[in-house]
């Protein structure tokens, strides 16, 4: 098997370029700057794949349903780490946790890479306008709401820090998890007033602006958008579309912990204690902000349509990781879990490939060079990632790379690979414990086969191929 990997991986690297791209390439080289293709880049903080274009069918996301019609739709897309700064620092220097060693939400990435020359900084080096509004970089929701956080003030021309009604009206928030402070509680609101007054709003309106201002340059607009992450804040009528008796809730199965290492589980004891009620107040919230954001995310799509700049614009849509709803007993992110490492990712590119799903496995790390190649841009320094063209092409086409995801849970660092088939993690190099989930007969990981005499085999070759990507972990 990780013959058929290493092959397949150098088989994807021959690959023919993105012949879509590659008239754009071509005038940028010859001077013609009116067609360079723009770049919007929006991050949403915390988001599963609880969306109707990924199947589920109950969370109402109709405008991120749309943005997958006209690109690529990845469904095997993984983060390198499943908790905010990580995965943020990571995906925008193009290296994996284990170089720029964020591993917490204090450390700014400049202090272990002080010369890395980030995915906005690329752009703005290369003539673009270069422009965030929202949270691109990590700073903490909703303490740092308002302010400039972890920012990178380099890789950018222009900045808004949008502060809006959720921020000021922080003492309606009700709290089920009460010993956890709002940005890691299971806490939500549901506001009076318009969706502009709250700060994804806020940030979709800013970013409309600054859109009809840009249009004749070339820009790389990052718009960050803060739900759903918690506390669980939006506008009353997004949670009128989810009467709490019809929320579903994720399958549990008797004993499904027996045969998971403890340090496996971030959230003790399981669901924090809450009750099944309590349980359908926290997810009706999340979907509730999911839908919020989704409304959000469709008036900066309608703008960038009524300005005709969808013809010359790439749109890149990403969670800076997944989050768990109660599966395993387990809420929010920092697990290993598929619903924490798994996220969306949906790629739109002119002329390109539309309406198609993607079963290769990627990550996070592959936007870099990806958005790299397509406009013509040479990074400065080696990447982690690998350019996604090919499958942008051919979603298809010939691939098999697999994803890698780290944590670290109390001082333990636990790493994870996945294949389109399987999952394998283990536990302080195996010490803590090891997991090996087949997503073919078992894609809610209720069974681990780790100490499965019959997946013998599998393990070891997980096995050896987790360490492929972890070389200096043993």
């Amino acid at each position: 098997m990780i013959q058929r990997y290493l092959l397949s991986a150098l088989l994807v690297y021959s690959i023919s370029g993105f012949n879509v791209h590659k008239s754009y390439a071509e005038d940028e080289e010859n001077g013609n700057a009116k067609k360079k293709l723009n770049v919007l880049f929006i991050a949403v903080d915390d988001l599963n794949t609880d969306l109707g274009c990924y199947g589920n069918k109950y969370v109402k996301t109709p405008n991120i349903d749309r943005l997958s019609r006209r690109g690529v739709k990845f469904d095997r897309a993984y983060t390198q780490y499943p908790l905010c700064s990580p995965s943020r620092s990571s995906l925008l220097t193009g290296q994996r946790p284990d170089i720029t060693k964020i591993y917490e939400l204090q450390t700014h990435f400049r202090k272990t890479l002080p010369d890395v020359v980030t995915l906005p900084q690329l752009f703005k080096n290369n003539d673009y306008y270069s422009a965030r509004v929202g949270k691109i970089y990590h700073y903490g929701v909703p303490g740092q709401i308002g302010t400039d956080g972890l920012d990178d003030p380099i890789s950018w021309d222009h900045k808004v820090n949008p502060n809006g009604r959720d921020k000021t009206e922080e003492s309606l928030v009700k709290n089920l998890t009460p010993d956890r402070g709002l940005g890691s509680a299971l806490a939500w609101h549901a506001s009076e007033g318009r969706d502009e007054e709250q700060t994804d709003g806020m940030v979709a309106s800013e970013a409309i602006k600054l859109l009809k201002e840009k249009k004749n340059e070339p820009f790389f607009m990052a718009v960050g958008f803060y739900r759903p992450h918690s506390p669980y804040v939006a506008p009353k009528k997004y949670f009128d579309q989810y009467p709490l008796a019809t929320i579903p809730l994720p399958k549990e199965v008797e004993n499904d912990l027996d045969d998971i290492p403890e340090a496996a589980l971030f959230t003790k004891p399981s669901h924090w204690g809450l009750s099944v009620v309590n349980r359908k107040v926290a997810l009706r919230a999340y979907y509730a902000s999911i839908s919020f954001m989704d409304a959000q995310v469709g008036r900066v799509l309608d703008e960038l349509d009524r300005l005709k700049l969808a013809d010359k614009t790439i749109i890149v849509l990403w969670s800076d990781h997944g989050y768990n709803v109660g599966q395993h007993g387990q809420w929010m992110k920092h697990s290993l879990f598929e619903n924490s490492a798994h996220v969306p990712l949906i790629i739109s590119v002119p002329g390109g490939t539309k309406g198609k799903a993607s079963g290769r496995t990627v990550e996070l790390l592959d936007i870099y060079p990806t958005l790299a190649e397509l406009c013509g841009l040479t990074p400065t320094q080696k990447l982690g990632g690998k350019s996604l063209t090919a499958l942008l092409k051919n979603p298809d086409a010939i691939w098999d790379k697999a994803a890698y995801t780290q944590v670290r849970s109390n001082q333990i660092f636990g790493r994870s690979v996945r294949t389109e088939r399987f999952r394998y993690t283990e536990w302080d190099g195996g010490k803590a414990g090891a997991e090996l989930y087949d997503h073919q007969k078992d894609p809610n990981e209720f069974t681990n086969l780790a100490k499965e005499t019959t997946y013998i085999i599998t393990v070891s070759e997980m096995s050896m191929l987790l360490q492929k990507g972890y070389p200096d972990t043993k």
